[in-house]
């Protein structure tokens, strides 16, 4: 993708990201890390500033939602879930599903 140290930046950031939203889940990691590298290679050749603008703003918009909208759930050893939201999580809704939802959608 066009726009130099600006796209390395979104790149680092969304790679911070995610690193810090999927610690200790190494496939998430994994594959996280692997789509980031597809989209920034696919724009790779962009050289129109108002597209290479678009695409570093939804860069930081995905940033954004992975850091503060994503809470990773632990396992406790009765088998429930547990959600620890971190100060960045303030204010913002945790919509956990319900078993019923689960069934339904496995």
């Amino acid at each position: 993708m066009g726009g130099g140290r600006e796209a390395v930046s979104a790149y680092r950031a969304l790679l911070r990201a995610t690193r810090k939203s999927f610690a200790g889940d190494k496939l998430m990691l994994t594959e996280s890390a692997i789509e980031i590298r597809k989209k920034f290679e696919e724009n790779r050749n962009v050289t129109s500033e108002a597209e290479i603008k678009k695409l570093l703003d939804e860069a930081s918009e995905a940033s954004d939602f992975i850091s503060n909208m994503i809470v990773q759930a632990k396992r406790n050893p009765s088998g429930g879930f547990v959600l620890k939201p971190g100060q960045e999580h303030a204010g913002a809704t945790l919509e956990i599903p319900s078993e019923e939802i689960l069934r339904k959608s496995s």
